[in-house]
């Protein structure tokens, strides 16, 4: 890989809850597969969900979604917030039709990834 993010074992670079810019981009998302009443419900109960942490390799193989490059310009920016001790937000996961759906922080689950797919990553499942 060519990223050369460099962090502390155990040092911690996300926030404690999801930003409120968050959940209208998880909305916005969501509304792509699912009805907008579906999206409303989705979202209220993300808000409402207690945080937990998951390991980015589980969170992204349950996803079946690919790893992006570190070269993609949302994940170069991540690794590079990561790289300033810039705190990202936690990742929010809806479950549904039997699939989880990553509604916001792909982007910021691959960069984790690049750091270590170990990575305890705080998330919102729903």
């Amino acid at each position: 890989m060519s990223t050369s993010v460099k962090i502390e074992k155990g040092q911690a670079f996300w926030l404690a809850d999801p930003q409120e810019h968050d959940f209208p981009a998880a909305y916005d998302y969501l509304e792509l597969l699912f009805i907008p009443e579906e999206c409303k419900a989705f979202v209220d109960k993300l808000r409402g969900a207690t945080t937990i942490k998951k390991k980015s390799k589980d969170i992204l193989r349950a996803s079946a979604l690919p790893l992006l490059p570190d070269t993609n310009r949302h994940v170069k920016e991540n690794l590079r917030k990561i790289k300033k001790k810039e705190k990202l937000s936690p990742i929010l996961l809806v479950r549904a039709n039997g699939k989880l759906i990553i509604a916001d922080g792909y982007h910021r689950l691959c960069a984790s990834y690049y750091f270590t797919e170990d990575l305890d990553v705080p998330c919102r499942l729903v």
